[in-house]
Parts: C-alpha cells; sequence; structure tokens
C-alpha cells in the first residue's frame, strides 16, 4: 500500500482540510484527552482559522494523505521548516482511524526526511502527547529520540503535556 502526498494550495482543500482534521480528531483525541479539550483543540489548531493563520503566519504546509490503490482520503499532514534550527517541524501526522496500522505514517515520515534532503535540513521533530503511547512508540521504530519534555499552557486552563522527539536525516 503506498501513499501520494497531495499539496493543500486552494480554499476549497483548506476548507477540505478542516473538515478531515475535526473528523479525525473527534474520533481519537476524547478518549485521551476529553471532549471538551478536543473541542477547544481543533478550534484553536486544526479549524478553518487556524490553517489559514498557519499558513500565512508561520510558513506552515499541509498536504492530504490518499492511498495509491484507489485514491481514498487516508488522513493528512502538516509543518513546517525552521530555519533557525536546520530543521523541519512536523506538527500534523494524522490519519483516519481505519487508516492506522496500514503504513501510511511511516510512508509520511519518509516523506519527511525525502523533504528535509532536498531542503538541505539535518533533522525532523515533533511533539507527541505524553499519553499517546501507540505513536510515541511508532516514532521511536522509526528512529526518533527524545530529547525534551514539555508542558505548555495553550489557554482556558488546559496544558499539552508533551515529549519533542527528534531524528536525525542523514
Amino acid at each position: 500500500m503506498g501513499a501520494t502526498f497531495t499539496a493543500v494550495e486552494t480554499a476549497e482543500s483548506r476548507a477540505e482540510l478542516a473538515a478531515l482534521a475535526d473528523e479525525i480528531w473527534h474520533e481519537y483525541w476524547p478518549a485521551l484527552i476529553g471532549a471538551e479539550q478536543t473541542d477547544y483543540m481543533v478550534e484553536q489548531f486544526q479549524s478553518l482559522a487556524a490553517i489559514e493563520r498557519a499558513l500565512r503566519d508561520d510558513a506552515y504546509e499541509y498536504w492530504f494523505l490518499h492511498d495509491d490503490s484507489d485514491g481514498r482520503l487516508v488522513g493528512y499532514t502538516g509543518g513546517h521548516p525552521e530555519p533557525a534550527t536546520n530543521r523541519y517541524f512536523i506538527s500534523k501526522i494524522y490519519l483516519r482511524a481505519a487508516e492506522r496500522g496500514h503504513g501510511f505514517a511511516s510512508q509520511t515520515v519518509r516523506f519527511y526526511e525525502n523533504l528535509c534532503r532536498e531542503r538541505g535540513l539535518s533533522a525532523l521533530y515533533l511533539t507527541v502527547n505524553k499519553g499517546n503511547e501507540l505513536a510515541i512508540r511508532a516514532y521511536l521504530g522509526k528512529g526518533f529520540v527524545t530529547i525534551d519534555s514539555v508542558e505548555t499552557d495553550i489557554g482556558e486552563g488546559y496544558i499539552m503535556d508533551d515529549f519533542i522527539m527528534e531524528k536525525q536525516v542523514g
């Protein structure tokens, strides 16, 4: 099973991305962080307004992931280069529930490794919720190492309790 990455570039595709983000977040995150925090985080970080703000203000790039075999939409990813640290920050790798465990996350990491090589960046990094054991194990298996632990106040009394994980790209 292969993945195709399609850049999110139009107003229509940005709206489609926001709808997909809302769907995926609400099927996965309430069990880990609760429904109220999920709603808050979708509005703050995954809504159409948040996506457009990230594109405009923070040099974010987003891609849809499609299954090569039939073209179905399986998820999305996004992040941005950090010239000051010569790294790429992977902000989002989110897959629909039925698509998890089929290699799409691994293909997404390879996509970013290739992007880093093309752009002359030395590493990838991301944050992962400390309670998201499945993702932590997956990233460790893909060569990431934990480099820090952070608690970030995101407003309204919510805290993101994350590990920062990094992978060198050679």
